[in-house]
């Protein structure tokens, strides 16, 4: 597994301190993207939390997520939270080392007292000692948050940073990506009162080691959620349901549960997300298919990284990207010239790069810049990588519908029927299109489309 390591640079430890005149909770962010250009240490937000004891319970939930891994639970360092700043709110991301569980917490405007929200994405620095200072906080009293440095301190800090020195999987980058894609898929299927809410979740087995394989399926009845043995239409897919625990956390304070899926096609385990809904805020975990296979190889961003098309698109739909709450396709299609399913081809490619998010409850995509390389999860997708090795040889040749791609010691058809290609490879065999498309459908694709690729143009 190709992994470098991320190096993120603190001006000191965040902190939870006490004052005469109350407590603030400072979070120290690392180097990021702004709109004014990168910087080290960016600042978003200085004012109070409307609810400040859920909102440390979801900020604690999000970094359970980001150090833990449900599936063969080793000992493993994490990534800091990623914060995003999108005018009228806080967004906290973080994704699970096994790649399976992505979280985020919403802290909204109405969350949020003081001054107006800043525009960027950066890490937060959640250190042990932070955690267990907000796992201290019990009661609503006044609480001041910062995130980012003191005002006087953005643009001279003095004193030794605090660096940490994190493995960053290039899977990890992938599956961030794909976990935005398939959000985008998802319908809601239900929605649960606080009451139902807790009594379903504290239902949920809670087993130890690691996650069982198997998915189990609800189904909305009434006003309830009920399981179901089979994937009826409107179930909701909930594979390793162990995975939600963290929402545990903020569960006392729940006003509903939200469950959101792609629509039942064929049985076959899909990915889900469930949406507490908090006082000003909302806190999110998406599930990946198996809770034994991360997000990584689900291959829903393969084909919108295929062409040198989607490529262009997403670098003229980036420009016109302003770090706005939610960004309407249709906006974009008028300023940009494109068509709208272009506009969404460009996004997903975006979303590779970790340049656009998903917000279920908004339905609508969301801008942000992870602060990482935004270039690896499409350099080192091997599906990709492989695709284009084919394309490039030569080793595409079409026929109407048909194509046959030579590959290694033997030669595979692929066939486009309804708009959708079938491979005779033993991958489409496997998993028939679940998993996105193989390399040969990639390369047929490229080629079809006339991609520039390692070798010219076929």
């Amino acid at each position: 597994m190709t992994r470098s390591v991320q190096a993120l640079a603190y001006a000191r430890p965040s902190a939870m301190e006490s004052s005469q005149v109350g407590a603030s909770l400072g979070l120290e962010t690392a180097g990021g993207l702004t709109p004014r250009g990168a910087e080290a240490h960016p600042r978003f937000f200085a004012g109070f939390l409307s609810a400040p004891r859920i909102a440390a319970r979801g900020l604690l939930a999000v970094a359970d997520v980001a150090a833990a891994r449900y599936y063969q639970r080793t000992l493993a360092s994490s990534l800091d939270p990623v914060v995003t700043g999108n005018g009228d709110r806080l967004r906290f991301e973080s994704f699970s080392g096994c790649c399976g569980v992505y979280a985020r917490l919403d802290v909204l405007q109405e969350g949020l007292e003081g001054e107006r929200t800043g525009h960027g994405t950066t890490n937060v620095d959640v250190n042990n000692p932070l955690r267990d200072a907000l796992s201290r906080i019990t009661a609503d009293d006044p609480l001041h948050l910062r995130v980012g440095p003191e005002e006087l301190a953005v643009t001279t800090v003095d004193g030794p940073l605090v660096e940490k020195k994190v493995p960053l999987p290039d899977r990890w980058l992938r599956g961030f990506a794909e976990a935005q894609v398939a959000s985008a898929g998802f319908d809601l299927r239900a929605e649960l009162s606080a009451a139902q809410a807790v009594a379903f979740l504290r239902s949920l087995p809670r087993r130890s080691g690691n996650a069982a394989r198997g998915a189990q399926w609800v189904v909305a009845s009434g006003s309830a959620l009920r399981p179901t043995t089979r994937p009826v239409p409107g179930a909701v897919c909930l594979p390793g349901p162990e995975r939600l625990v963290a929402l545990e956390r903020v569960l006392r304070h729940a006003m509903a549960l939200r469950v959101y899926g792609p629509p039942v096609v064929d049985g076959a385990p899909v990915a889900s997300a469930w949406e507490v809904v908090l006082p000003g805020m909302r806190l999110t975990l998406t599930l990946s298919p198996d809770a034994s296979r991360g997000f990584s190889g689900e291959g829903g961003v393969l084909e919108a990284l295929a062409t040198d098309e989607a490529a262009a698109d997403a670098e003229l739909v980036s420009v016109l990207l302003a770090w706005e709450p939610t960004i309407e396709p249709a906006s974009l299609a008028e300023q940009s010239g494109l068509s709208v399913e272009r506009v969404r081809a460009a996004l997903t490619r975006l979303g590779t790069a970790g340049r656009v998010g998903y917000d279920l409850a908004d339905a609508a995509y969301f801008h942000r810049e992870l602060p990482y390389d935004a270039d690896r999860a499409e350099r080192h997708n091997p599906r990709l990588v492989a695709a284009r090795e084919l394309a490039g040889a030569g080793a595409v040749s079409l026929d109407g519908a048909v194509a046959s791609v030579a590959s290694g010691e033997r030669r595979y058809q692929v066939r486009e029927s309804e708009g959708r290609l079938t491979c005779t490879c033993q991958w489409w065999a496997d998993y028939r299109g679940k998993r996105g498309p193989c390399k040969h459908a990639l390369a047929v694709t490229m080629v079809r489309r006339g991609a520039t690729v390692a070798g010219g143009v076929r």
